[in-house]
């Protein structure tokens, strides 16, 4: 005799995104552990490109609608279905208790999602698994109610540091267990947890086996110093910082004028950072590449000789988490420049393989930058390091076994 087995709904705020790899490398890797999901994306992508990675995942995708009135059809069906629940009195008055909190469309949004979700459920889901503790975990914790399932969480960085505290708490009660994925996040959110540590620390690593060897870059003739950072132009990051930073050793005159910026990323602020690059006189200097896929980062790193991540915590409390792309950059054996923020500290050995600044600090910045462009011996020394160390630290494989042990009661088991 043999048994279907179950599968974990996994929430996403949109699938596939280029900015979210290490989402896709959890969802693939579980999936190569024998755990089943379902996809549900609270939107439909809007990237002009995907990563590999994504096609080789086989779970199907739920797509709900990202707005109530694109789709009315089902959001009625939907909500009939909810109110027809025996579930539904206490999930619509955990609504409504949340609204007077929150009245934003936003929130309204979320309920109607979750109906929709609850009711378009296939039968053999039996938790539902949410990435973030925002608005994911707002459609996962109402439909969970309204389906009478568990939930639980993988919560990052922007859905900690955002979401207000009085939320946060509730959510946490309401969960059955959660992960994160810093030191730091682990430390916050289980401050708002009574009783034993509910959240624990996982951290989702990189899979090193898509990487290729660091190249040897002991012979290379860097003309001019390739300089490279990647990610999202938005606040958090600090791109503005890295300019000015940037501006300031081009002041310097010729002896520090023999380097070129590469960054790697789309987002809201990206024309704002090339007028700034402009006005700073370093236009000629920097390439933009916008939202591209792995293979293109890859070949960009093996090209760059120094990294630089500049993070800080936005006015909104936003800010980092652990950074694929500060692993990825050591696992090219790049000697990294990073900040006192959020995971950063956990990753950059300051004076081993990178260093380590405080945020904000463009005259800071600049000495670091300028010591690894003068310093070929040290960066190929930091360069060396990390690649080594954080093959050590940041493999994926711990992470994901320990979610398959936690998952393996709701949904993993083999079948019999």
């Amino acid at each position: 005799m043999s048994r279907t087995v179950a599968r974990t709904a996994v929430l996403v705020k949109g699938y596939p995104r280029l900015s979210e790899t290490f989402i896709a490398q959890e969802i693939l890797g579980l999936e190569q552990r024998g755990v089943r999901q379902l996809i549900v994306s609270l939107r439909k992508p809007t990237d002009p490109d995907r990563h590999d990675i994504h096609d080789e995942i086989t779970a199907d995708v739920l797509y709900l609608p990202e707005y109530l009135k694109d789709d009315p059809v089902r959001v009625r069906a939907g909500r009939r279905w909810a109110e027809s629940q025996p579930t539904y009195r206490r999930a619509f008055q955990l609504f409504q208790k949340d609204l007077k909190r929150d009245r934003t469309a936003n929130r309204r949004r979320r309920f109607g999602q979750a109906c929709v979700l609850a009711r378009e459920l296939p039968g053999d889901i039996d938790r539902l698994h949410t990435h973030y503790l925002h608005t994911p975990a707002s459609v996962a914790r109402y439909a969970a109610i309204l389906r009478g399932l568990p939930w639980s969480f993988s919560a990052h960085a922007k859905d900690i540091w955002t979401t207000p505290e009085w939320e946060l708490k509730e959510k946490l009660a309401d969960a059955q267990w959660g992960v994160t994925c810093t030191a730091l996040n682990t430390h916050y959110l289980n401050g708002l947890v009574r009783g034993p540590d509910k959240v624990e620390l996982v951290y989702h690593g990189l899979d090193f086996s898509r990487f290729p060897a660091a190249p040897d870059r002991s012979a290379r003739k860097s003309d001019p110093i390739s300089i490279i950072s990647i990610g999202r132009a938005v606040e958090k990051k600090g791109f503005d910082t890295l300019l000015d930073a940037l501006g300031r050793i081009a002041g310097d005159g010729p002896d520090h004028s023999n380097w070129h910026f590469h960054h790697i990323g789309g987002g809201q602020d990206l024309e704002k950072l090339k007028s700034r690059a402009k006005r700073l006189g370093i236009a000629d200097r920097v390439t933009w590449h916008g939202a591209v896929n792995r293979a293109h980062v890859i070949q960009a790193l093996a090209d760059a000789d120094l990294f630089v991540l500049p993070s800080r915590i936005a006015k909104s409390g936003d800010r980092d988490g652990l950074p694929n792309v500060l692993m990825e950059a050591q696992a090219m054996g790049l000697p990294c420049i990073g900040t006192n923020v959020s995971a950063l500290p956990e990753i950059i050995v300051p004076e081993e393989t990178g260093l380590l600044i405080e945020p904000q600090d463009p005259a800071g910045l600049a000495l670091a930058i300028r010591r690894l462009i003068d310093d070929r011996g040290l960066r190929l020394r930091f360069g060396t390091e990390a690649a080594r160390t954080v093959r050590e630290r940041f493999s994926t494989d711990p992470g994901l076994d320990r979610l398959v042990e936690k998952l393996r009661p709701a949904g993993a088991e083999a079948a019999a």
